[in-house]
């Protein structure tokens, strides 16, 4: 591994990570060097970006086509009043500077779609789904996988929320189609806008999300590979269903 020289203030800055036995000072070195994007600057990607930043993740890459709506700060933390109107990129990105300002971050204020997502994915070490549509969600999994990407997949709705981490290309792990075949048809399953969603609970599985990133870069503990991690939010519970690679591809 290449050993990346860290300024004064940022060894102070990481000092609770580098004191950690599992972790140190390779494992700081190995998060600045990572690339991870992340794609929505909404409910799911304002805990993402915000950890990650400081964590001290060297590069993060931003996909969303969005401005910020005053019906967003509710949960999109990232954002405040005076961003109202502005891209989210932007938002997002002045929002890492003032967290972290060793951060390098990339805008790509766009919706992916088959034309232009394997030439933003591949520049990237690992990919976070913060989307909030089915079309995006697939796109992403079926082209993280032909991309040999880890994917860390993260879903909300209402009171309730899921993530789980996907590397089928390795080790017969099952593909996000094999949990999710296919989408539910249009129109069937509403989303915020619609339902609603309780504000403080992106927080808590954008957390998990960076969490597992952090632990795909460094190598500490056990990814939530094959398995998919849902929270209740209003019976304060937690479970694990394990799923397996059971489709053709």
């Amino acid at each position: 591994m290449i050993k990346i020289q860290f300024a004064p203030n940022e060894v102070a800055r990481y000092a609770r990570h580098i004191i950690l036995r599992e972790f140190g000072g390779e494992g700081q070195q190995k998060l600045k060097a990572a690339r991870v994007l992340m794609v929505g600057a909404g409910g799911l990607g304002a805990p993402v970006l915000s950890y990650l930043a400081a964590a001290g993740v060297g590069t993060l890459g931003i996909v969303d086509d969005d401005t910020v709506a005053l019906s967003n700060l509710q949960r999109q933390i990232i954002h405040d009043t005076a961003a109202i109107g502005s891209a989210k990129v932007d938002s997002a990105e002045q929002a890492v500077h003032r967290l972290n300002p060793h951060i390098t971050v990339e805008k790509h204020a766009l919706r992916l779609d088959e034309n232009n997502a394997a030439s933003i994915l591949e520049r990237y070490d690992i990919i976070v789904d913060g989307s909030d549509n089915f079309t995006t969600r697939y796109l992403l999994a079926d082209m993280a996988a032909d991309l040999h990407k880890p994917l860390v997949s993260g879903a909300i709705g209402r009171f309730d929320g899921s993530v789980t981490v996907l590397k089928p290309y390795e080790d017969s792990n099952p593909h996000y189609r094999d949990l999710f075949p296919a989408p539910p048809p249009a129109g069937t399953v509403p989303g915020c806008a619609e339902a609603g969603v309780i504000g403080a609970l992106p927080g808590v599985i954008g957390s998990l999300q960076a969490m597992e990133v952090i632990k795909l870069i460094t190598g500490i503990g056990k990814p939530l590979i094959g398995r998919l991690l849902l929270y209740d939010g209003l019976d304060a519970r937690f479970d694990t269903i394990s799923y397996k690679r059971r489709l053709i591809f």
